[in-house]
């Protein structure tokens, strides 16, 4: 069945409002280098740009759902998109680190209603039988946001310098926020188009009937008294926790004094936070929620996708960095494809769920994902341009099958306020995921080449007969005046470093393997909860990337 005009112009209104925010979260990172130069700061001062953003984020997804109801979600949601809009060119000409530190923060708070609200709005505006279709066209945009992301922004700083890549969102913002306020109704209002003249004698040919009115609210907005303590505990404790997983391996971990003091806030914040909004009669966010099933699942299971995910994104293009050689640019466009692939088989999968129970369609998709780590445990400085793209790809496979089933079974089961805080919920725990297994294996990556390089340097040594075979090949390789045209004096250092540069490639290449086996054990767990979860009788798919 095909869409009609309104619903495609709510899902490009989705995507759009969705691709601000999921973009702005990785195409920073590659102009770091050229903001350090023209702001004059060091690196760890420009990092705040980027952890500024993931904090004030990661504390407005999970109450999203509710700002929503207090201020109406079409108020909100366009008003989200204008402060993004606003602040983004703000960042643009910022004149010095701190007003773009600042801004960033502001347009993090902002970008964080984008994804969970547009999530609410595909599940509410469509019917189960155009629901698989809707979830295609909205998740191939969504996910193949962040893999252009860094891609982009290379380009946009090399040809045109790195405020465009804030200035670009200007007119991106206005037209999404045109079609946001076209669009969008509040919980549970439908919206329809008035048709054209040739869309209703075409509907009178066929015999068809269509609806020119706006449906009335099926659930109208409810103002509570506002949580107080549960929104002051909350960004306490979400934020203090964002900044230790965000900074804890730059700043050596216990061994800073700003790392103990946000822990010891979070470790008191978050618990009261859960005791204190199972208290009051309305809170901020809506915890009994966990009581159902689903959400408990749910979340687990997206926390887990979470890890592998970013984990995964972080540490390969280390990987292909250090061994591949790869530019910045190379390796964004290698993960394209398999960008593209996910999108392509959403479709699929959301034809799948009407037949087969999505439980199997999110085994699968869990069995294809630790397929593609046990590939990427095998890499090695002799892995090939063609193992890493298949691998991609296997993985761009398994991420289709997991994010469409998922979301099915979760946010299907859920309308009105209570979609809207489910959405929110496992955007905060995806997000919390990635956290935690970016700085876990960015702390077991040290320790491991660590670990390792005491182990192989014992080995190498020149009372070592094949060391010492290596060292005297390398040296006739090098002899004559090659040596020197490298800027070497002799064939001798050449040889020593050369010898050193594989031996760092040997040591980062076990400790790249020994974490993945660990992220492989690791993801195998999403497995217990897919064991306890039970789907709607009624399935309706929606997406959830970042």
């Amino acid at each position: 069945m095909g869409l009609t005009r309104t619903q495609i112009f709510i899902i490009l209104t989705a995507v759009l409002a969705s691709l601000l925010e999921i973009i702005d979260t990785s195409i920073v990172n590659v102009a770091i280098p050229n903001m350090m130069g023209n702001l004059g700061a060091t690196l760890e001062d420009v990092s705040w740009v980027v952890t500024g953003y993931i904090i004030a984020n990661a504390i407005v997804l999970p109450i999203a759902g509710w700002l929503g109801m207090q201020i109406g979600r079409k108020k909100y949601y366009v008003g989200c998109i204008l402060l993004f809009t606003a602040t983004s060119v703000a960042c643009g000409l910022a004149p010095n680190l701190l007003t773009l530190s600042i801004f960033r923060v502001f347009q993090g708070f902002a970008g964080g209603a984008l994804l969970p609200t547009s999530q609410a709005l595909i599940q509410e505006q469509f019917p189960r039988e155009k629901a698989g279709t809707a979830s295609a066209i909205f998740g191939m945009g969504v996910i193949i946001g962040p893999t252009i992301g860094p891609t982009l922004g290379g380009y946009l700083t090399d040809h045109f310098g790195w405020r465009m890549i804030f200035n670009i969102n200007l007119p991106l913002g206005l037209l999404a926020a045109f079609m946001a306020y076209t669009m969008v109704g509040d919980v549970g209002e439908k919206i329809v188009l008035k048709p054209s003249k040739k869309a209703r004698r075409e509907a009178l040919e066929r015999g068809e009937v269509e609806e020119v009115k706006v449906a009335a609210p099926v659930q109208p907005r409810v103002r509570t008294p506002i949580d107080v303590w549960g929104l002051t505990l909350l960004m306490v404790g979400v934020g203090c926790l964002q900044y230790v997983l965000e900074r804890g391996q730059a700043d050596d971990w216990f061994d800073s004094n700003s790392i103990r003091i946000c822990t010891a806030l979070a470790v008191f914040a978050l618990p009261t936070f859960v005791w204190w909004e199972l208290k009051i009669e309305f809170p901020v966010i809506n915890l009994r929620l966990f009581k159902h099933p689903a959400v408990r699942s749910g979340t687990a299971m997206m926390m887990a996708l979470g890890m592998m995910l970013y984990s995964t994104v972080f540490v390969l293009p280390i990987f292909m960095n250090n061994i591949m050689g790869y530019t910045a640019t190379q390796t964004g466009l290698i993960f394209i494809p398999g960008a593209f692939l996910t999108g392509l088989m959403m479709p699929v999968a959301g034809k799948l769920l009407r037949k087969v129970d999505p439980r199997l369609l999110i085994f699968f998709g869990m069995v294809t994902v630790e397929v593609f780590l046990y590939f990427l445990s095998s890499f090695n400085p002799g892995t090939t341009d063609r193992q890493i793209f298949n691998s991609l790809l296997v993985r761009g496979l398994g991420l289709a099958f997991l994010f469409v089933p998922i979301n099915a079974v979760v946010l299907g089961q859920f309308t009105g306020a209570e979609l809207g805080q489910v959405a929110g919920l496992m955007n905060l725990l995806r997000q919390i995921g990635g956290s935690v297994g970016i700085a876990t294996l960015s702390t077991l990556l040290q320790t491991s080449s660590a670990k390792n390089y005491l182990n192989l340097i014992s080995k190498v040594s020149l009372l070592n007969p094949m060391t010492y075979t290596q060292l005297k090949a390398l040296e006739m390789t090098m002899a004559s005046k090659f040596s020197s045209a490298v800027g070497e004096t002799t064939a001798s250092a050449a040889g020593l470093r050369i010898m050193a540069y594989r031996l760092q490639k040997q040591i980062f290449c076990l400790s790249f393997q020994q974490i993945v086996w660990i992220l492989i054990f690791a993801f195998g767990f999403a497995l217990i909860p897919l064991v306890f979860i039970k789907p709607p009788k009624v399935i309706n798919t929606n997406i959830d990337a970042h």
